[in-house]
């Protein structure tokens, strides 16, 4: 018997990191999975981000589990584009238990404060309209539906170090970032004390660095080389550069599962440190 048996998961940015593994891990504990992914660029994102055969190598890996996945492409800035794929893969699996609001994006820039207005525009507007309000978009297109079954439901949103900690070094992508991440957490703390009522509960986990390609790609590494100063601002207290994304996958775990029944309103950090740290 797994922790999640009879389950349903959704999970936003599904296709790599993070997201595939949330969705590996939940479906290990018995948890049908609603994969959705932008599977596409935006322009202000210097990284490669997802691709179909990301999305669908998640679903490969969640089927050799012998366990049930609907792969969605949809972008959470498009909230009629979402509503739609969070119905379609309600509607195949049958009930939503589990809300993993997880796909974010990091505007990395080659330089620390770009001087073209229109590239600092797209660098926060992109991000908060994804990091912020994609996650608004993505409880807007789930929280209802939990409501109207009756029968309670988790949502756990991925923050960041960056939502509780002011990580900023002159970088108006890094501020960016902090910014979206720290509203996230109101965010989270709003929505647990409206939806106790109906027994959802609302919790919010924050990351140190996780080796994903969100961090670990061409142009961050020559922004290190540039200026290894840049380490010091994520390092950890324990000695490890990052996290594997499991160990966040572990806490979702925990929050989604009987093991978290009664906690909500939290910010768990899962940080190697960070937060006790000197840095950032």
């Amino acid at each position: 018997m797994g922790q999640l048996d009879g389950k349903v998961a959704l999970i936003t940015g599904a296709a790599r990191g993070q997201g595939r593994s949330h969705a590996i891990r939940l479906a290990q504990e018995g948890a049908d999975i609603i994969a959705i992914d932008i599977c596409g660029q935006i322009e202000s994102v210097s990284y490669p981000m997802s691709t179909p055969d990301d999305l669908k190598e998640t679903q490969h890996q969640v089927e050799a589990l012998d366990r049930r996945i609907v792969t969605q492409q949809a972008d959470i800035r498009d909230l009629t584009g979402l509503r739609a794929a969070v119905a379609t893969g309600v509607a195949e699996l049958g009930r939503l238990d589990i809300v993993s609001a997880n796909a974010a994006i990091w505007c990395v820039h080659p330089e620390q404060q770009p001087k073209d207005p229109a590239v600092r525009a797209a660098i926060w507007k992109d991000t908060i309209d994804t990091n912020l309000t994609g996650t608004w978009h993505t409880l807007e297109a789930t929280v209802p539906i939990l409501v109207e079954q009756g029968q309670g439901g988790a949502v756990i949103i991925t923050s960041s170090t960056a939502g509780l900690k002011g990580s900023t070094y002159n970088d108006l992508s890094l501020t960016a970032y902090v910014a979206a991440k720290h509203g996230l957490t109101g965010l989270m703390r709003g929505y647990a004390k409206d939806y106790a009522q109906y027994s959802i509960r609302f919790n919010t986990v924050h990351p140190t660095g996780v080796h994903t390609p969100m961090p670990e790609n061409e142009i961050m590494a020559g922004r290190i080389e540039r200026d290894p100063d840049l380490l010091a601002v994520m390092a950890n207290a324990l000695p490890v550069d990052a996290v594997d994304p499991v160990d966040i996958s572990n806490a979702v775990l925990y929050l989604a599962a009987d093991s978290g029944r009664y906690v909500t309103g939290v910010a768990l950090s899962v940080d190697a440190g960070f937060n006790v740290s000197a840095a950032g």
